[in-house]
C-alpha cells in the first residue's frame, strides 16, 4: 500500500492557524474527488481523507477503488486542555459516531480506539496545536501511542528529533515514564514505535508529496489486524517555511476567488493570471490567444503609469507588480503547471519579496518625508498602510514563527532524551548583531569592527548584520551585508544615510543559520527589522543604547516637538527588548528616568585596543604634516557636528589664544559643521586633518598633549578611551558616558556641561601645568592597560549567553 495518510478536503472547515481564522476562510478548498484523482495520479495505491472530526469527504470517495474512511480527531489532555490530533485509519460510520462521543478526553479516546483495534496515529506529536504542549505531554503520548506521524507540513528538524527520540527508547525508559506519569501502555513492547508519514495537505498543492509505503498489507482491513506487523517506508519532500507560507496564500486565494468570483477576471488581468497559476493546484497554465492580446494591451497601459495613483496598499501593490512585469516579463510568463511544487513556492516567494520591497521603499520615503516636515497626521496614515503590508506578509511570518517554535521545542526534547553530542551545548550559541553603523568612521563602528575580529579570534559564532550599498561595502569574515531596498538622506544631515533593510531576506538568513539570539545596536530601520525577526522566530532580543537620538534630533532640527517624538519612539523601542545594555551609569539613569524598567538594563564592559593606541606611537607626524613646532597641542577626534559642542570649543580656543597661551588645536574628523568651524577658526593655529584611521590616527593621538571632548550627547565616547590609552589627559563634560570612562582629577578634568568658562578653566589648567598634564597622561595609560578589548568582548559574550538559548529552551519546554 502506498498512501498519504494525512490529507484534508473542503470538509475541514475550522482552521487551527489564527491567520486563516482571521480571514474567516475554511481550512481547505480541495474537492474530495479532485484529491482522489491527484493522489492516484501521483502514484498512490490507496486514498483516504482525514478531515477534522468529519468523514463527509471520505464518504464522497469511499465507493472508488482503493479508497477508505479515516479522520483526524481533535482530543484534549484533561489536566490543562492541551489539544492533540489523532489520525484514525479505516473506520466505519458507526465508529466515527462513537469517536465523537469520547474524543474530549484523550485517555477515553485511546481506550476506545484500542478496544476497536483501530490504527491510531499521533499526528505531528511535537506540534503544540493550541500552544499548551509540554515535555510531560510528549512523554505521555509516547506511552499512549504505538504509532506516530512524521508530518510532511512540519519542519524536518521536528521530524528528525522525533526519529532520534523514538530511536533512543528502551524498556527501562518506558518503565520510568510509566511510573512517573502513573500511566500504563495499552500495547506490548511500548518502546517499539512505528513511524508513519502524511503530507497534511490543506491547499491541494502537496497531496502525496509525503506518503507511507506499507509492506505486509495489501488492503486497508489488514491495518486493523493485530497480528500484522507493518513494515513502513517513508518518502517525503522536506517542508520549509516557504512551503507553509505558500499553502496559506493558496488557501486565502482560493477563498477570495470563490467569494468574489474572481474567475471572471483571470484572463483579463496579468496579476490575477499569475496568482492563479501559482496558488491554485488545478489552474490551467495556458493562456488563450484573445487573453494574451488583452494582457499585452494591459501591460503597455500599466507601463505608462510611472508612479502609483495613491498611497493605498492596493494601488502600490498593483504599481509594483506592473513594474516587475515590465522589468522581467519572462518571470510572469510561461506554463508553470509542469513545474514542481517547490518551484512554484519559490517563485511565489520571489514575487512577494520583490513586490513588498518596492512597497516598503515607498512607505519608508513617505514616512521620513513626513517626519522631516513634522506632518503628524500623515505619519500615522503611513504607519497604518505599512501595517497593511505586514498583514499581507503575515503568511510567511506565521510560517517562520511556527518552524522556529518547532526548532526550540525539538532542541529542548533532545536535551531531555538525547545526551551530548546530539543536544545543544553552550559552544553552539549563535548571535546575530544588527547595526546600521559599521562602515562609517566613528567610535561605534570601530568598536563593532573590533568585536568582529575578537569573535573570529576566539571562535565565537557571531555575525554582524548590516545594510549598505555595494560600492560602499566590502566583504569580510563575520559580516553579512544585505543590499538595502532603498536609501534616504536626511535633509538636516546629508552625510547620514538611512538604509531600508530587506526584511524577508534577513528573516530567512536568521532562520537558516539557526540564530539563537538577536542583538541590535540601533533603533532605526535595521533595529526594527531585528525586533520583528526576533519576535517572529521567538528569539530573545537585546540591544545597546549608544546614540542619544532625541538629543541629536533637538540639536539638528531645533524643534522640541521632534525631540519629544523621538523620545517616545526610543522609549517604546527599547521597552520591547528583553535586555538593554547601557554603556554608562548616566545612560542607564537617563533611561530609567524616562520610564524603562531598571531591571532590564545592564551596564556592559567596554574595552580598548591598548596595543594599537599607545604612547610609543608618538612619531612627529603632527609636526611634519599639520602643526607648528611650539605650543601645547589640543586634540579633538570625532564627528564635526553641532551636537558635539564644537562651537563651545571654538570660543574657548579663541580665548586661550587671545590670552597669549601657546596652544594649537587639531581637529580629526568630518561632518556638517566642518566648513562653519573652519571659518570661525580662520587665522588661529587650528588644523583640520579630515578622517584618519589606523596607524596615522594612533600617531596623532600619541603626538598630542591634551584631549578635549566637550560633547554632552555621547552615551559612551570611545575616543576618550583611545586618548587615555595613548597617554593623554582628557577634558570632558559632566553629561553622558565620557565622564565615567576616566578618573576625575587623576586622568583628566570634568567640566560643567555647556559652560564655556568651566571648559576654559579646565583646559587652561592643563596647558599651564606641564607636570600635572604629564602625570595625568601616565595615570590614564596605566588605567587603560587593564581594559583590553578582547577581555571586554569575552565578558560581553558571557552576558549574551546568559540571555541566550537556554532561556528559549526552557520557555519552549513549558
Amino acid at each position: 500500500m502506498r498512501i498519504d495518510i494525512h490529507v484534508h478536503s473542503k470538509h475541514s472547515k475550522r482552521p487551527s492557524q489564527w491567520i486563516l481564522q482571521k480571514m474567516g476562510c475554511p481550512e481547505s478548498f480541495t474537492e474530495p474527488l479532485k484529491l482522489y484523482q491527484t493522489a492516484k495520479r501521483r502514484g498512490m495505491s490507496h486514498v483516504t481523507i482525514t478531515d477534522h472530526n468529519c468523514i463527509d469527504g471520505a464518504l464522497e470517495i469511499a465507493h472508488l477503488p482503493g479508497a477508505f474512511i479515516s479522520e483526524e480527531i481533535t482530543t484534549y489532555f484533561p489536566d490543562n486542555g492541551c489539544k492533540i490530533h489523532v489520525l484514525a485509519l479505516h473506520i466505519s460510520e458507526a465508529q466515527h459516531r462513537e469517536i465523537q462521543k469520547v474524543r474530549e478526553n484523550i485517555f477515553d479516546l485511546v481506550a476506545y480506539l484500542h478496544r476497536e483495534r483501530i490504527i491510531a496515529i499521533a499526528a505531528h506529536p511535537l506540534f503544540a496545536v493550541n500552544g499548551l504542549l509540554t515535555m510531560d505531554h510528549v512523554e505521555r503520548l509516547l506511552l499512549l501511542f504505538q504509532h506516530l506521524e512524521l508530518n510532511g507540513a512540519r519542519s524536518p528538524r521536528e521530524n528528525d528529533c522525533l526519529r532520534q527520540v523514538v530511536g533512543r527508547l528502551t524498556p527501562d525508559i518506558m518503565v520510568r515514564l510509566s511510573e512517573r506519569h502513573d500511566l500504563a501502555p495499552h500495547y506490548p513492547d511500548p518502546w517499539q514505535k512505528y513511524l508513519w508519514a502524511g503530507s497534511d495537505d490543506h491547499s491541494g498543492l502537496n497531496i502525496a508529496h509525503t506518503f507511507t509505503d506499507i509492506g505486509h498489507a495489501e488492503t486497508p482491513a489488514a491495518l486493523n489486524d493485530p497480528g500484522t506487523i507493518p513494515i513502513l517506508r517513508i518518502e517525503s519532500r522536506p517542508a520549509t517555511p516557504l512551503t507553509m507560507g505558500h499553502n496559506f496564500y493558496s488557501i486565502a486565494y482560493q477563498f477570495y476567488r470563490s467569494k468574489f468570483d474572481l474567475d471572471r477576471y483571470t484572463d483579463k488581468d496579468a496579476l490575477l493570471r499569475f496568482m492563479d497559476r501559482q496558488l491554485r493546484p488545478d489552474a490551467d497554465g495556458h493562456t488563450g490567444l484573445f487573453a494574451r492580446v488583452y494582457l499585452f494591451w494591459q501591460h503597455r497601459k500599466e507601463r505608462r503609469a510611472e508612479a502609483p495613483l495613491t498611497d493605498s496598499l492596493l494601488h502600490l501593490l498593483r504599481h509594483e507588480s506592473a513594474h516587475l512585469m515590465h522589468e522581467d516579463p519572462s518571470f510572469f510568463a510561461g506554463d508553470d503547471m509542469a513545474a514542481g511544487g517547490d518551484t512554484k513556492e519559490r517563485k511565489w516567494h520571489a514575487f512577494v519579496n520583490r513586490a513588498s520591497k518596492g512597497v516598503m521603499r515607498h512607505f519608508g520615503d513617505h514616512l521620513l518625508d513626513n517626519l522631516s516636515g513634522a506632518n503628524v497626521f500623515n505619519i500615522f496614515s503611513t504607519i497604518g498602510s505599512a501595517g497593511g503590508l505586514y498583514t499581507l506578509l503575515a503568511p510567511y511570518f506565521v510560517a517562520y514563527a511556527q518552524f522556529s517554535k518547532d526548532r526550540l521545542f525539538s532542541r529542548a526534547l533532545q536535551r531531555r532524551f538525547c545526551p551530548a553530542p546530539d543536544s545543544t551545548t553552550e559552544d553552539d550559541f549563535r548571535l546575530a548583531h544588527f547595526t546600521d553603523t559599521f562602515y562609517e568612521v566613528n567610535g561605534v563602528a570601530l568598536t563593532l569592527q573590533q568585536q568582529v575580529q575578537a569573535a573570529l579570534k576566539n571562535h565565537k559564532s557571531y555575525t554582524l548584520i548590516t545594510c549598505r550599498e555595494d560600492d560602499e561595502a566590502s566583504e569580510m569574515p563575520g559580516v553579512c551585508n544585505f543590499q538595502p531596498i532603498g536609501t534616504y538622506c536626511l535633509p538636516e544631515y546629508p552625510e547620514q544615510k538611512i538604509f531600508y533593510p530587506p526584511l524577508l531576506d534577513m528573516l530567512a538568513y536568521c532562520y537558516e543559520n539557526q540564530i539563537d539570539q538577536i542583538h541590535t545596536a540601533t533603533p532605526g530601520p535595521l533595529g526594527l527589522a531585528a525586533l520583528a525577526i526576533a519576535r517572529i522566530l521567538n528569539l530573545p532580543i537585546s540591544g545597546t543604547y549608544h546614540t542619544a537620538i532625541p538629543q541629536y534630533a533637538q540639536i539638528l532640527t531645533g524643534d522640541s516637538t521632534i525631540a519629544e517624538l523621538a523620545w517616545k519612539y526610543v522609549i517604546w523601542y527599547y521597552d520591547q527588548l528583553d535586555t538593554i545594555y547601557a554603556p554608562s551609569r548616566s545612560t542607564k539613569d537617563e533611561l530609567v528616568a524616562k520610564g524603562i524598567d531598571p531591571t532590564k538594563i545592564r551596564i556592559y564592559p567596554r574595552g580598548i585596543d591598548v596595543e594599537r593606541f599607545h604612547p610609543a606611537k608618538r612619531n612627529g607626524l603632527l609636526h611634519k604634516r599639520f602643526v607648528q613646532a611650539d605650543g601645547v597641542k589640543l586634540l579633538y577626534v570625532g564627528r564635526v557636528s553641532k551636537e558635539k559642542n564644537l562651537h563651545l570649543l571654538t570660543r574657548v580656543f579663541r580665548q586661550l589664544v587671545t590670552e597669549g597661551q601657546k596652544v594649537q588645536l587639531v581637529v580629526v574628523g568630518d561632518g556638517p559643521y566642518l566648513e562653519e568651524m573652519r571659518t570661525a577658526m580662520h587665522g588661529l593655529p587650528c588644523w583640520f586633518t579630515g578622517y584618519l584611521e589606523g596607524d596615522r590616527l594612533a600617531a596623532v593621538y600619541a603626538s598630542s598633549d591634551i584631549f578635549v571632548f566637550p560633547s554632552t550627547t555621547d552615551t559612551f565616547g570611545n575616543v576618550v578611551l583611545e586618548a587615555q590609552a595613548s597617554g593623554l589627559p582628557v577634558v570632558v563634560s559632566d553629561c553622558g558616558g565620557p565622564a565615567e570612562n576616566m578618573i576625575p582629577d587623576r586622568t583628566g578634568i570634568v567640566c560643567r556641561r555647556d559652560d564655556a568658562e568651566s571648559l576654559l578653566a579646565a583646559i587652561r589648567t592643563l596647558v599651564v601645568d606641564g607636570d600635572r598634564r604629564r602625570s595625568m597622561g601616565r595615570a590614564a595609560r596605566a588605567g587603560m592597560e587593564k581594559r583590553s578589548f578582547e577581555n571586554a568582548f569575552l565578558g560581553m559574550w558571557r552576558m549574551f549567553q546568559e540571555e541566550g538559548p537556554i532561556d528559549g529552551l526552557m520557555r519552549a519546554a513549558g
